[in-house]
């Protein structure tokens, strides 16, 4: 946080164009610069909030405070026979009232309520799906701009704002983890005895990426590291990781003799296994190897780098994150980070649940199919519902989705437990929306919990085509109790 902020210079390039853009609708530079100061200081200094759609929140904000101006002057102000004489500066739409007192030359003489109705045309910049600024519109203001300089409380090594335009929905709760945490049972065997010679490499030093041949950890990408010295994820492996995410059924499988997707404990019985995708996993050096924290095959573990924002995105669908820089294809976003909980208690927490739900559980199944038996606690799943971090705040969008979840393991050689990491499957703009195709099935009625109405607004929505509409219900879905164990084709919500 910006603590005592230097008076803003105009000769500042930022601040000029600042005040370029209120000048245009007749806002004095001695209005703006008080305004723009206490922004900087609530959000830190961040200029991309400053900037966001066109300076509206430096409009907004500007705007409320001639509000807040005007209507302490009406109510304390008794004369006039009980109204308030206003006198203001004349909107870009106002026109000059007629007979005008000779003491108030060029400004506008209005009772209370004209003024109050003035007042409350305010303009604001709205920008298109893509991010893009639109020419400036009038719009009724509803409530205050909001804005939350870091909803990760310092906990990752970047702040993450937090941002309201429209100013109607309240700012979720939810704590903020930077890493996954064990609820409750789940059973998470991390310890370096479990790591053998070839699952590191102790011999390496500095940057793995820079040596000769690669090294152990790389045996999981068969021989080739997965990550660019660049930091991005390999063309060839994102491409590979899209094919088998769009085309599962052209990829192995392997089917669990006991498995916990269709387990009955009430019942005692067993139903069939679907089969389980055996995915390309990224495997990360960790504490046994010997190459620095800056090694080109740490990226995931060192957490987020890029520049987020969470927004409020519309009434359909809610909060949605964003990027505030260009991210080129192959970036490292964020891990999806949650509770880790066994798959009974998963099931048994959506039964109590009297909420809307408004995350999506991730089950790790990346390893079931290679026991014989699964215990219960080591079905592993993740939930961001109450504790998460950012990703909880990614929407879906069918089809043409730009993050893509890949496993990664770390610190740990068996696939009981992993991480999901998103990453960019192209090329994309900041102030874009990052979004990620949680792969459903709007027409299977015998999941366990049932789909929202979708709206990503893609021309390849798969609800569009079950339903054969637009889907944009702000409908909201509860969790539907059942005997079924909830599956890998976990629902989302909108977020809260």
């Amino acid at each position: 946080m910006i603590s005592d902020m230097q008076p803003l210079d105009l000769n500042d390039e930022k601040v000029r164009k600042a005040c370029l853009k209120t000048r245009e609708l007749n806002i004095p530079d001695r209005k703006t610069l008080p305004v723009l100061t206490k922004l900087l200081k609530e959000s830190g200094g961040n200029w991309h909030i400053i900037r966001l759609d066109n300076y509206s929140a430096l409009i907004d904000a500007i705007y409320s405070l001639e509000e807040e101006k005007t209507q302490s002057e009406a109510s304390s102000y008794n004369g006039n026979r009980g109204k308030s004489v206003v006198v203001i500066d004349s909107p870009p739409t106002l026109k000059q009232s007629e007979g005008s007192s000779n003491g108030n030359r060029g400004k506008n003489v209005l009772g209370t309520d004209t003024a109050a109705a003035a007042l409350k045309k305010k303009y604001e910049t709205r920008s298109a799906i893509t991010g893009s600024s639109t020419e400036l519109v009038q719009k009724p203001r509803k409530r205050k701009f909001k804005i939350v300089s870091d909803i990760t409380k310092g906990s990752e090594s970047v702040q993450i704002s937090l941002v309201d335009e429209v100013g109607t929905e309240k700012v979720p709760k939810f704590t903020y983890i930077p890493h996954n945490i064990v609820y409750q049972s789940a059973y998470l065997h991390v310890s370096l005895a479990r790591i053998c010679e070839e699952d590191c490499c102790a011999n390496c030093t500095g940057d793995c990426l820079s040596a000769d041949f690669p090294c152990a950890c790389a045996r999981e990408t068969s021989g080739e590291y997965a990550y660019t010295k660049e930091g991005l994820l390999k063309e060839k492996f994102l491409d590979t990781c899209l094919e088998m995410k769009k085309s599962p059924d052209k990829f192995d499988k392997v089917y669990c003799q006991d498995c916990p997707l269709v387990r009955d404990h009430e019942r005692g019985t067993q139903g069939k296994c679907e089969g389980h995708l055996i995915r390309k996993f990224i495997k990360e050096c960790w504490r046994k190897c010997g190459c620095d924290m800056m090694c080109g095959n740490r990226v995931v573990q060192r957490g987020i780098r890029c520049q987020l924002q969470v927004y409020y995105t519309n009434e359909e669908k809610g909060w949605g994150i964003r990027t505030l820089q260009d991210l080129p294809k192959g970036t490292f976003v964020c891990e999806y980070i949650g509770e880790i909980l066994t798959n009974t208690e998963l099931y048994e927490r959506n039964l109590r649940s009297t909420s809307e739900r408004h995350t999506y559980p991730v089950t790790l199944d990346g390893d079931w199919g290679s026991e014989k038996e699964l215990k219960d606690e080591e079905a592993l799943c993740l939930d961001a519902t109450t504790c998460g971090n950012v990703a909880r705040f990614v929407n879906h969008r069918c089809e043409d989705a730009n993050l893509i979840d890949i496993p990664v393991e770390i610190e740990t050689p068996d696939r009981h437990y992993y991480h999901i990491a998103f990453f960019t499957i192209r090329d994309v703009k900041a102030m874009d929306e990052l979004t990620w195709d949680y792969m459903i099935d709007f027409s299977d009625e015998s999941h366990p919990v049932k789909a929202f109405k979708c709206s990503c607004g893609s021309e390849l929505c798969r609800d569009k085509i079950t339903r054969g509409s637009r889907g944009k219900s702000m409908e909201r879905r509860k969790i539907v109790p059942s005997k079924k164990q909830p599956g890998p084709k976990a629902m989302a919500l909108r977020r809260k």
